[in-house]
């Protein structure tokens, strides 16, 4: 799997505003600046997850950028969905909507295997949780093995 930069920027700029959540909006320019994100493309990354109810903009002179509703009730899998789309898609299509011919249908199982696996992690892990640097015992579990930060 791979994760674009425009994932990885919405959640650093999320977890800036979670982080700042009850002492009002936070303009783009501070996001980007605090997370080094180049300002135009944050612009479309912030329209991209407003228009998924995730942020709300704020106008006037001490507007700028918040979260919708609680980080706890937002996922990493909801921000990634609202900016790239499915978790795992094949050739742009869900792993359900794609066919395959005899002997490589097995594969069409592998996808929806792997968007599971994602989703087991993506799900748990919320917002709020990155915003306080404590994520669930599933996810912490998962790195406490030595393979699994190697670069296979």
């Amino acid at each position: 799997m791979r994760v674009s930069a425009k994932s990885d920027y919405a959640l650093r700029a999320l977890i800036e505003m979670a982080r700042r959540e009850g002492s009002g909006p936070v303009s783009a320019e501070e996001l980007g600046r605090l997370q080094d994100i180049p300002h135009g493309f944050l612009q479309a990354i912030l329209a991209d997850l407003r228009r998924a109810g995730v942020v709300v903009s704020q106008r006037g002179q001490s507007g700028g950028w918040r979260l919708a509703g609680k980080p706890e009730n937002v996922s990493i899998a909801d921000v990634i969905r609202a900016v790239d789309g499915p978790l795992v898609s094949v050739y742009g299509l869900r792993p359900e909507a794609v066919s395959y011919n005899g002997n490589a249908e097995v594969l069409q199982h592998v996808w929806i295997a792997a968007r599971r696996s994602l989703r087991e992690v993506f799900e748990e892990v919320s917002i709020a949780s990155l915003a306080a640097g404590e994520l669930p015992e599933a996810v912490t579990s998962r790195t406490a093995d030595e393979d699994a930060w190697q670069p296979h």
